[in-house]
């Protein structure tokens, strides 16, 4: 498995890097160029709100293409799966086709077991390697829930019942 990075939930805002951004902005500006000074050229002019909907709009996707492409270059880390590959997937495939493959195919968030420092999936209940439990769940179905709840929300099951342990309910205290 490869070494995923690790960025912060709150900190999103990194996710999206500044050669990507620098790059949108380029990529903007070259299509309005296009649509205001190279375009209006041809033999049959576009109306003037016709001219504005295009420029505005082709400049926008040609904005996000290269947003998506950074995205996709800082995510796919964090889910330790190939940059290269998916960056490519983006550039190959026309029209955000790629993009979309990347977010129906992609792998879930791999953290890190306090206990033993394995690699585990966010959605883990326990740890493969020690049996370290990682987040609270029901007992009875084996649901998560949420430290706070009194009760398990799909089966109604009392969780106070269910030794939870002690680091789960000081969290939820």
């Amino acid at each position: 498995m490869r070494e995923p990075q690790s960025i912060a939930v709150n900190e999103d805002s990194r996710l999206v890097p500044v050669w990507s951004i620098m790059a949108a902005a380029a990529a903007f500006v070259l299509v309005e160029y296009y649509f205001w000074l190279v375009l209006p050229d041809g033999k049959h002019p576009m109306p003037l709100g016709l001219r504005i909907y295009f420029n505005f709009s082709w400049g926008l996707l040609a904005a996000l293409y290269f947003l998506m492409v950074g995205f996709v270059s800082k995510d796919a880390p964090r889910r330790a799966m190939s940059t290269r590959f998916w960056i490519a997937i983006c550039f190959v495939m026309p029209g955000g086709i790629g993009a979309v493959l990347y977010f129906l195919l992609r792998a879930p968030v791999v953290s890190r077991c306090p206990a033993c420092s394995t690699h585990v999936q966010s959605d883990f209940h326990f740890c493969p390697q020690c049996d370290y439990q990682l987040a609270a769940n029901c007992g009875n179905c084996f649901r998560t829930v949420r430290a706070t709840d009194q009760f398990c929300t799909r089966c109604g099951h009392e969780l106070a019942t269910d030794h939870m342990p002690a680091r789960l309910r000081v969290l939820g205290e």
